[in-house]
């Protein structure tokens, strides 16, 4: 006789947290409660936000430090609410459980016209299967346990969000026990392409007489980061990483020469990229955004792109050769550099920050102090526009202090998910940095993130509307409602933030945040609306010219 002596909710929770989740992010409602017992009477702690969007986004920002993070909400205005969270999450291959309680089977079998119901029973489902690598809904018990675990294990294994959809007459259904839970093997590389594959790159790279490393999202994605370094100790070149891949290198590595973002990069990171003899780009999306609104000028002839599951050389491709494999294979196949590649550091700060404490604030100002302020035991999470790119340029040297949305780009996102952050790592303190358009999208979080004790360095950057909307194409619609932002954690519960205006209200700001560890801290940088960094000059002008010239 099999072992009946678990319910169906017991089993998805036991796996869940095999599977590393110590926190579920969520908002109840009337489908979903009875899962949520088992939630709070399980190991892990459930956060509840504001809204399902702040919990797709916290779990999304949780999930990239922890490795799979879970959402768990209510059907209809629950889950269609979280589409935007889970859209980015596949855009930008992050781990992410969809957990949504759904109405009773009989009365999906009965077409009744249930509360939350917008069109019919499939709606749903078909929506979240569209976003995600695997959509399954529960019907029967001896099949649920399989269909959790796939679900997982698709999870796990391709980084990309998933779908659980439990009706509630599912959730204390008997099924079997859970046994220990199986991980999904890494792919294998066909052992013929590979071999060919290694054997034209190394051809190539052997030829050349510059060659370059270009690191990306993906580095991060598939715990990668070791395997690249090791890479790089042999064959000596030059690497950048990508706005998304930032951190996929050490910063401080020798041969790290700063972030490549086309036509945005620094003269100096462009110069060596784009005059490669050969260009080996590993794990990198070559996006919009990554390569400063299309204005890289590399030369496909001259690349060799791995990415997670194929190498393209020049303009033909290797199916079948993952990045797991090819990355070491690579570097047994490479002769020993004899000399390797010294960068100058520039992510670095170079020399002090001496404030001119009556001068008023600006964004480079900011961002130049910032880099002073940041240490190893701190992770940065930047929002979209000035936020991103101006913190692209800090010097954020370990694999996990640094996070950003930087190609699905929804703005909003940095709140909540430096709430998923602070939960995944609560040993460092999370820094937010996060734009006033933004802010008003998902500033209920903060009162979540008080709720939570957490204890959060917020960084508001004030221009009084959407600078970066305001650089592509100016209107009236990129004006928003000036807020007394340094005042909203007091209303939430916490106690008011800083208002700063020049560089000596920053430093007051900053020692106030450091003497405090244990605090909030909110910390308004208002700054002319016309103020932005050069990046986002650069970006906004070939982001209008792609619009225009189309």
């Amino acid at each position: 006789m099999p072992d009946r002596s678990f319910t169906v909710g017991g089993y998805l929770i036991e796996r869940l947290s095999q599977a590393g989740v110590k926190h579920i992010f969520g908002v109840p409602g009337d489908y979903v409660l009875d899962l949520m017992d088992f939630v709070v009477a399980g190991p892990m702690d459930f956060v509840g936000t504001c809204n399902e969007l702040n919990a797709g986004y916290a779990a999304d920002g949780y999930a990239r430090l922890n490795g799979i993070g879970t959402a768990m909400v209510t059907y209809g205005v629950g889950a269609l609410s979280l589409v935007n969270a889970v859209a980015g999450a596949y855009a930008e291959r992050v781990p992410l459980v969809v957990i949504s309680g759904a109405p009773h089977s009989a009365q999906r079998k009965a077409h009744l016209p249930m509360h939350h119901l917008a069109t019919d029973y499939r709606l749903q489902l078909d929506i979240f299967s569209r976003l995600t690598a695997c959509a399954v809904l529960l019907r029967e018990s001896d099949s649920a346990c399989d269909q959790i675990d796939r679900a997982i294990a698709t999870c796990l294994r391709e980084k990309r969000p998933v779908y659980i959809e439990v009706p509630v007459d599912m959730v204390n259904k008997t099924c079997r026990r859970p046994k220990e839970i199986f991980l999904p093997p890494k792919p294998a590389s066909d052992p013929e392409a590979l071999a060919e594959c290694v054997a034209e790159s190394v051809a190539l790279l052997s030829s050349a007489g510059s060659a370059a490393i270009l690191a990306g999202v993906e580095v991060h994605r598939f715990d990668l980061q070791e395997e690249v370094v090791a890479l790089l100790d042999v064959c000596g070149y030059p690497v950048a990483s990508t706005v998304n891949g930032k951190t996929a290198i050490p910063e401080e590595h020798p041969q790290f020469i700063g972030i490549y973002e086309g036509g945005v990069s620094r003269k100096e990171v462009r110069e060596i990229i784009e005059s490669a003899d050969c260009l080996l780009s590993l794990g990198a999306w070559f996006t919009d955004i990554a390569t400063g609104g299309f204005t890289a000028k590399i030369d496909e002839g001259r690349m060799i792109v791995a990415n997670s599951d194929r190498v393209k050389i020049k303009h033909h491709h290797y199916d079948r050769v993952y990045l797991h494999d090819f990355i070491p294979a690579l570097k047994k196949a490479l002769p020993q550099a004899g000399e390797l590649y010294q960068s100058a550091a520039p992510h670095q700060a170079q020399g002090p920050f001496v404030p001119d404490t009556q001068a008023p604030i600006t964004i480079d100002r900011f961002f130049q102090r910032l880099n002073h302020f940041l240490d190893d035991n701190m992770v940065l999470v930047a929002g979209t526009g000035d936020a991103m790119f101006g913190a692209a340029e800090l010097h954020t040297n370990k694999p996990e202090s640094f996070v950003a949305q930087a190609n699905y780009l929804s703005i909003g996102y940095s709140l909540p998910a430096g709430l998923g952050v602070a939960l995944a790592r609560p040993e460092k303190r999370t820094l937010i940095c996060i734009g006033d358009g933004a802010f008003q999208m998902t500033a209920q979080c903060l009162s979540t993130l008080i709720r939570s004790k957490r204890a959060p360095i917020i960084f508001l950057l004030n221009n009084d509307g959407y600078g970066i909307e305001r650089i592509i194409h100016d209107g009236p619609y990129n004006e928003i409602q000036r807020w007394r932002y340094h005042e909203l954690p007091a209303v939430f519960g916490g106690r008011t933030g800083w208002e700063v205006r020049t560089e000596g209200d920053l430093e007051s700001a900053l020692a106030d945040a450091q003497a405090k560890p244990d605090e909030l801290a909110f910390i308004e940088i208002i700054v002319d609306r016309k103020d932005c960094t050069t990046a986002v000059k650069r970006l906004g002008t070939a982001v209008r010219k792609q619009s225009t010239d189309a």
